[in-house]
């Protein structure tokens, strides 16, 4: 029962903002706590979704090799991937479970992170919790689905580099974590506009300072999307450089609109005192 009246301490000192140096620390314990369980819970799921999950990421290599058969070590029609060790097979299909059970607890992960950093936000910025874990998803879903689509013209790219004669002999742990890599570059960077919406409300950046800084943003970004995307080809930079600086733009329009929105606001309540 001790804890309770704690918890009710350290709940309206994160409300008003007033938290100490420990009850940070203690904050910030719970949240990872409540995410472990979160990627515990998630990994359960994940398990019994291996074998489709398996079949998903190997589709991508299937399809580089039965469109380039003479970069195939196999007959025609086979595309497994292997493993050389005698517990790889274990730690492979752990590996994957875990990334999965991940994705699955995305959503609790990303409210933590939230719930965390709101002490230093207002009342009305605490209520876009649910906005920005579900933009948040679906922004991150997207990019995961572009890494996906983009993965054959990559195999192609990276395994065909080497010319004729010379035939890709892939692990499948190397491959999965390289598909990984892939999509979780991709899905982080879909996140741009979320990530700069929130340094805007907490006040370090600002919709004039982005803008001012727009045609080092392109610049940035254009060099982001040449070392992340996997072919290097002008197409897939071009696709993913694109929405990335749309979602710039996007990140300074909301900006303003939600500084309009708290001034309006500031000045309503100014009237009614």
């Amino acid at each position: 029962m001790a804890v309770l009246p704690f918890r009710r301490r350290r709940d309206e000192a994160a409300r008003t903002g007033t938290m100490t140096l420990i009850e940070h620390l203690e904050e910030l314990r719970h949240r990872l706590i409540v995410s472990l369980v979160a990627l515990g819970v998630g990994s359960v799921p994940a398990w019994f979704l291996y074998e489709p999950i398996k079949d998903a990421l190997r589709a991508p290599y299937c399809e580089f090799l039965s469109r380039n058969p003479a970069f195939s070590p196999f007959e025609q029609g086979d595309c497994p991937l292997i493993f050389g060790g005698v517990v790889d097979a274990f730690t492979i299909k752990l590996k994957m479970v875990l990334y999965l059970g991940l994705v699955l607890a995305l959503p609790v992960v990303l409210y933590q992170l939230w719930a965390f950093v709101t002490p230093g936000l207002t009342d009305r910025e605490r209520r876009l919790a649910l906005p920005f874990v579900l933009s948040s998803l679906v922004l991150f879903a997207l990019g995961a689905v572009f890494a996906y689509a983009a993965l054959p013209r990559g195999l192609e790219f990276l395994l065909g580099f080497a010319g004729e004669g010379v035939v890709p002999l892939l692990t499948f742990d190397r491959y999965v974590s390289f598909v990984v890599l892939v999509i979780l570059a991709f899905g982080l960077s879909f996140l741009l506009p979320v990530f700069l919406v929130f340094l805007e409300l907490v006040g370090i950046l600002t919709p004039e300072r982005l803008g001012a800084w727009r045609r080092y943003a392109i610049l940035a970004i254009a060099v982001f999307a040449a070392v992340i995307t996997p072919t290097g080809d002008p197409i897939t930079l071009l696709l993913l450089g694109t929405p990335m600086y749309l979602f710039y733009e996007a990140a300074i329009i909301i900006g303003r609109v939600a500084r309009r929105r708290r001034d309006a606001a500031a000045e309503v309540t100014s009237e009614g005192s």
